[in-house]
């Protein structure tokens, strides 16, 4: 019911997981990641436990298609399972059981896996993997990126309800003190993966996430911050950075960043 791809990014160390359904709120069951030891997409009639132990039988070392052999050994429905594996090194591996409604299969290439059932067919996982492939930016971006491509290729044939983008990396959480990096989902919407776009934006405009640039503040910028705040009805430029859950973007005047400029001036513009 379901189109997933696993990566890894072995610049940044960066494991994720991007996963589109015909299903409300697939990032609840179909997404399990753990910094440093792999990503795992488990879907098709789900059998969760497949997440944590794959988690597990990773940690100590095992590559991911011996751990799929050992995931599906004492399942007796294994043949309508389907699940990606990708371990910390880019190692991976997908599983497509034999009673997986159609179309169903998989693809993987270097450093991700790419799977799906009730599928239009095996141009969705191709779309997957080419659209992974070709894209540019961050490990969230081209999970992304493969998403819209996979959707093109016609996607779920039931339709689009939910989807959802995991990125895990050490200490990647908020304030340092887990791995969930990019925790988005998006549980119930008529474009989910284009809703999903959109909240990654503006995730990486909350959390400073991505190169950062500063602006000077001239006197006519300065003018032009002003009636802003006079607009915002806040008394410092502080203050509204701080209304608008821009706090990880606050730079000391007399500059300002960038990106948060631009967002201050859409949300107040006269």
């Amino acid at each position: 019911m379901t189109f997933s791809i696993c990566a890894f990014d072995p610049s940044t160390k960066e494991l994720g997981i991007a996963v589109q359904s015909k299903f409300l709120a697939v990032g609840a069951v179909v997404p399990w990641a753990r910094a440093g030891v792999g990503a795992i997409a488990t879907q098709s009639w789900a059998n969760t436990s497949y997440g944590p132990r794959g988690l597990e039988l990773l940690a100590t070392g095992l590559a991911p298609d011996e751990v799929s052999r050992r995931l599906i050994a004492d399942d007796a429905d294994r043949e309508k399972r389907q699940f990606g594996i990708v371990d910390a090194s880019g190692r991976a591996a997908t599983y497509t059981g034999t009673e997986c409604f159609e179309w169903a299969g998989g693809v993987v290439g270097v450093g991700y896996c790419a799977q799906g059932n009730i599928l239009a067919g095996p141009q969705v996982v191709e779309g997957l993997a080419r659209g992974f492939e070709t894209a540019t930016g961050s490990l969230a971006d081209r999970l992304v990126a493969a998403l819209q491509s996979g959707q093109r290729g016609g996607g779920d044939r039931r339709g689009m309800q939910s989807a959802s983008l995991l990125v895990v990396k050490e200490k990647g959480g908020y304030g340092g003190f887990n791995d969930r990096y990019i925790d988005l989902n998006v549980d119930d919407h008529p474009r989910p993966i284009d809703e999903l776009g959109r909240l990654l934006g503006l995730y990486k405009l909350y959390f400073r996430i991505g190169p950062a640039t500063t602006r000077a503040i001239d006197d006519a910028l300065r003018s032009e911050l002003d009636a802003i705040l006079a607009r915002s009805g806040q008394r410092n430029l502080r203050d509204l950075f701080g209304v608008e859950n821009l706090e990880e973007r606050w730079t000391d005047e007399p500059v300002i960043d960038e990106e948060a400029l631009r967002y201050l001036r859409a949300r107040y513009r006269s």
